[in-house]
C-alpha cells in the first residue's frame, strides 16, 4: 500500500454494497482492497501515472497516439 493515505468516501445503495462485500470476501479480497485496484486500473486505462516522490505524488497523463 502506499505511504500516505487519504479517505475516500463514497454513497452507494445498501443492496449494492451487500453485493460487492459479498463477492470480495468470495474472492478472498476485502472491499478497500478491490476499490484500490479499480482505481488503479481506471488510471492506467486512461493513460494516468501517479509517481510518488519526496515531495508527494505527481500525475502525468501520457500523449494519446
Amino acid at each position: 500500500m502506499e505511504d500516505k493515505t487519504a479517505r475516500f468516501t463514497i454513497l452507494i445503495d445498501a443492496e449494492r454494497k451487500k453485493a460487492f462485500d459479498e463477492l470480495c470476501a468470495s474472492q478472498d479480497v476485502t472491499s478497500s482492497q478491490m476499490i484500490r485496484h479499480l482505481i488503479r486500473q481506471y488510471l492506467d486505462q486512461h493513460g494516468v501515472r501517479v509517481e510518488a516522490g519526496a515531495l508527494g505524488a505527481r500525475t502525468q497523463r501520457k500523449a494519446r497516439k
